[in-house]
């Protein structure tokens, strides 16, 4: 919780805010056509698949509609994360690498426009190792979110917390081109920090208003947790 707030304070640092809009204004944008988007298309799929229930189970409608509405909604939810995270990879990768000039003094090896457009390919190809590597278990634990009472509903938060720890404390390793397994790792050695981290990030978006900043809140404070738990242990390993 406490990176999410440093997060929070990062965002009016003079010097950084610049880097900030782009992520910012990416968010807001795929945010509101996401939300117009779902207003226009949703009530149409919810029917067609609501055409699915045989006649002899008509009586179950109204229970089986809303987990259809929440099945709809928690997929495009998901498919427009994606979408923003993948679009605004590599100006997150730039928020993040000016975060830990800013918190450290100390400037990466290679930088400068040229620099960010030559890792540009590199950074997008990190963002579909990111995708390959949570589909299908979002897929098995959206699954146990509606077979599963409780325990289902459960396992999803866990799993999305686990995500939003991944996502966003992947720029500053990217940065410093550590590898996607590595980073995994050392996430997983340190779970009180990475869940604590990625469940006030999964709560902040789900907070109206507050989910439009939350991407750039999460990669400053992802970066301030890079520099305070995990570079030094990494380097240190090397």
């Amino acid at each position: 919780m406490h990176y999410f707030f440093q997060g929070l304070s990062l965002l009016s640092t003079k010097g950084l805010r610049r880097y900030v809009l782009i992520p910012l204004g990416i968010n807001l944008i795929l945010f509101a056509g996401a939300f117009f988007y779902l207003i226009q298309q949703v009530q149409g799929w919810v029917d067609h698949l609501m055409g699915w229930v045989p006649d002899w189970l008509s009586f179950l409608e109204y229970l089986l509609w809303p987990v259809v509405v929440l099945s709809v909604v928690l997929s495009l939810a998901f498919a427009f994360t994606m979408i923003a995270n993948f679009i605004a990879a590599p100006f997150n990768a730039l928020l993040s690498e000016k975060v830990e000039l800013h918190l450290t003094g100390q400037a990466l090896p290679e930088q400068g426009f040229a620099a960010f457009m030559k890792d540009v390919p590199r950074m997008l190809g990190r963002e579909w190792t990111k995708f390959v590597y949570c589909l299908p278990r979002a897929l098995v634990f959206l699954l146990a979110f509606f077979l599963l009472p409780l325990v289902g509903q459960l396992l999803w938060f866990l799993f999305t917390s686990w995500m939003m720890a991944i996502q966003y404390c992947d720029y500053p390793y990217d940065n410093h081109k550590v590898p996607f397994h590595t980073m995994r790792q050392q996430l997983r050695g340190d779970l009180t920090g990475s869940y604590s981290f990625g469940m006030t990030v999964a709560i902040g978006s789900m907070v109206p208003f507050l989910n439009l900043l939350v991407m750039p809140i999460a990669v400053c404070g992802a970066t301030a947790m890079w520099v305070d738990r995990y570079k030094t242990a990494h380097y240190a390993k090397r």
